[in-house]
Formats: C-alpha cells, structure tokens, sequence
C-alpha cells in the first residue's frame, strides 16, 4: 500500500514573476511533498533572493544553485533535473527520508490545492499505474483553456511511483526526457495517464518561452533523434499548422529536415530507437481525435 509521501523537484531561472506563486501553490497542498529541491539555474533575476527566503522558512525546502557556462540547449534542462533528483534522492538517503513518489514541476506551473492529493489516490486505486500528472491549462482573460494533448503524462506536475522511476532509469539526460520516460514504463507494463480534473495552471503556453518557432523547430529535430517514422513526422506538421501559430507545422518540418540533412546525432538506446520505428500510424490519429 503506497504511502503519501513523495520528493518535489523543480527547475528554475529567472522566474521571479511566477515564483511566488507556484510556490505558494505547494505550500497550500493538502499533502505537502516530503522534500522539495529547487534547482537555481544561474538566475539574474531575484529568483535567488525569493528562494532564500523561503527555504529559510521550511526546512524542507532546499536549494541549489548551478553556474553559468556553456550550455546544450537540447539537453540542458534535462540535466538541470537530472540534478535536482540526484540531490533530493541523496538527501533522503542520508537523512532516512521514506518516500513512495518522485515528482517534477516547472517553475510556472500553479497547483490546485488537492493536485498531489488527487493524483496520489489514482495510484492508490490503481497499482499499475506508473506515471501520471494532471491537466495542463492556461489563463485567456477569465477563462481557463485546456492545452489539447494526447493522454500521456506531461511534463510539469509529472509523478512517478518511486519503483516506477527507478525501473525506468530515472530522469534520463536526453532531449524529450519525458516522453521517454513515458515510453520506457509502457514497456515495463505500466499504465501512464494524465487526469483532465486535476488543475495545473502554467503562467505561460507550452513552448512560448522561448518562441515557438524556435521551439517547434527544436521538436522536429528531436523527432528525428527519436527515430520518428518520416510518414509520422509529415502528418504531425499537417496537424501543428492548424494550430495556432499556424507557422509551427513548418517550424517542425523544416527542424527535422535540417536533423536529416545534417546527419545529426540520433538516440542510441535500442529500445526507444526500436519504438519509434515501429510506431503505428494509429498515433497520428489519436492528435486528430483530440483535435476534433
């Protein structure tokens, strides 16, 4: 039987507008996490100042701050959590911390007070289950929209069963850590789900923090690395140039062309190689249904 207990990791630069906030979200859970890890990531900001403040108030809150330097930009955010894991993990173990969930959020993600909660019990009703996380959403004036995705984990508010995690090798250093993690516990058996009525509100849209040309053309080249079937990888930029903005369709085909031109590096893990290759058709048409 599965405890309540779960380890919170987040990464975080620049994030003094929404800091805050998020962080007041976790502190207003029903269930708060064991130990909360926030990985400064070079911030010029006062997100340093902020997260001072309040991991001298909770104890169990840490902090950890990494330099500047030269970066991956495909790889490093990865490895900011990569980070955050490790040191929550060793925390625990040093402190004898028990826990029976690992979890992820972003610095720009706000949680319904019952979100933890909520999720926690879907794992207590199923033990298959692996991987989940709630509904992403954002703010158009009054209203809530929910971002349309297909039913897998996102990558904010993601958490994992602890023996999921580390059946699954952990946060991989890898671009699109999340889906791979999502496809590793599929293999594994597990079930991975992303529950609509569990609120998680991010300050800003997935992809826009860096431009979603750029963004989409960061996601071409990574269906590229992941072994995307090419069939896939069209159908996908037909489906994306009706979303809004209607450029992103380009952006992701022209990213995976460069990818294929360039004879960039691809992934080396025969497992997630062997899936992607073998993935069905009948992917591209669970995004349609949902459009729809």
């Amino acid at each position: 039987m599965y405890s309540n207990n779960y380890i919170l990791v987040t990464p975080a630069k620049n994030e003094e507008k929404s800091l805050p906030s998020v962080i007041d979200s976790v502190l207003n859970q029903t269930i708060l996490p064991k130990l909360w890890v926030i990985v400064d990531d070079g911030s010029t900001d006062k997100t340093p100042e902020i997260l001072d403040n309040f991991s001298k108030k909770y104890e169990w809150i840490k902090v950890v701050r990494l330099l500047k330097g030269p970066r991956d930009k495909y790889l490093h955010y990865a490895y900011v959590c990569r980070v955050g894991f490790e040191t929550a993990i060793k925390y625990c173990e040093d402190n004898k911390i028990l826990y029976d969930f690992v979890a992820l959020l972003d610095a720009d993600t706000i949680l319904e007070e019952k979100y933890f909660e909520k999720l926690i019990d879907e794992f207590k009703k199923d033990p298959s289950l692996g991987i989940a996380s709630g509904g992403i959403y954002y703010r158009k004036k009054k209203r809530l929209i929910y971002e349309h995705t297909l039913n897998y984990p996102r990558g904010t508010g993601r958490i994992w069963s602890k023996k999921c995690f580390f059946e699954t090798g952990g946060y991989a250093i890898e671009p699109n850590t999340d889906t791979i993690s999502n496809v590793k516990a599929l293999l594994r058996g597990y079930k991975i789900k992303q529950f609509k009525n569990v609120v998680a509100i991010q300050t800003r849209k997935t992809n826009s923090a860096e431009g979603f040309w750029k963004s989409y053309f960061k996601a071409g080249k990574i269906a590229y690395y992941l072994y995307r079937r090419p069939i896939l990888v069209l159908l996908g930029a037909v489906y994306y140039t009706f979303k809004f903005p209607f450029y992103n369709g380009i952006a992701y085909l022209l990213g995976y062309l460069s990818a294929v031109i360039k004879r960039e590096r691809r992934i080396q893990d025969p497992e997630i190689r062997d899936y992607f290759r073998k993935q069905k058709l009948s992917y591209i048409f669970e995004i349609f249904q949902i459009k729809l």
